[in-house]
């Protein structure tokens, strides 16, 4: 979830050395996360994000985010999802869409999906319609992005995968890639991969049981 996310975010930003990001995320789930600078977050060391948030998280931490990265706050220029069929929440087709996929009885899960979906509706990011390999070069631009995905690198094919990484290697571009799984190869990991020109690419992270907010410091 964002809370998960914000940290590897805000440490992309302070690395790349940006006040100001685009954010591109592969399979995005109706643009959620997309909007994740419009959360309230609630962490041991403090909290960030907008007071009059509609959308207030919290978890669990194995540990502590450091309060220094709490103190950044990069803005969000473009926001882009590209996804094969993605899901338009401001639609009311799309919203139950999103709403059936929580189980039954998750009525807390159920209240922050819908608080999301307004979050969103308010303004709502561009959603593209294809194929992430094919798009994603189509998408970045010359600045200064954060390149993320959290569960689609299961759903394709290795060939997809390696068509975006290779795009992700390209020289010259300032980028981060946050990534959340292994693909098919059935291993699970968070970790951040920074390509700034002029420097080594940088990687933040590793095999993990679960996602932790821990690995993304």
């Amino acid at each position: 979830s964002s809370d998960l996310l914000l940290p590897c975010f805000l440490r992309a930003a302070q690395l790349l050395g940006a006040d100001e990001l685009d954010v591109v995320e592969l399979g995005p789930s109706g643009g959620l996360n997309l909007v994740w600078d419009r959360y309230r977050y609630a962490y041991e060391a403090g909290e960030w994000g907008p007071a009059d948030a509609a959308l207030r998280l919290s978890g669990a931490e194995r540990s502590p985010i450091p309060a220094r990265l709490l103190e950044l706050a990069p803005r969000v220029r473009r926001r882009v999802g590209i996804d094969l069929r993605p899901i338009d929440v401001t639609t009311d087709e799309g919203a139950r869409l999103l709403q059936c996929f929580v189980w039954a009885g998750q009525e807390r899960r159920l209240e922050q999906l819908r608080r999301a979906i307004e979050v969103v509706r308010s303004s709502p990011p561009e959603l593209i319609e294809g194929d992430i390999g094919e798009e994603l070069p189509r998408v970045l631009q010359d600045r200064p992005t954060i390149v993320f995905q959290t569960a689609v690198f299961g759903y394709v094919d290795d060939e997809t995968v390696q068509s975006v990484r290779a795009t992700l290697s390209e020289p010259g571009r300032p980028l981060a890639f946050v990534s959340a799984g292994g693909g098919r190869t059935g291993e699970v990991a968070w970790g951040m991969r920074i390509f700034r020109p002029g420097h080594d690419r940088e990687f933040v992270g590793g095999p993990a049981e679960a996602p932790q907010v821990i690995q993304c410091h």
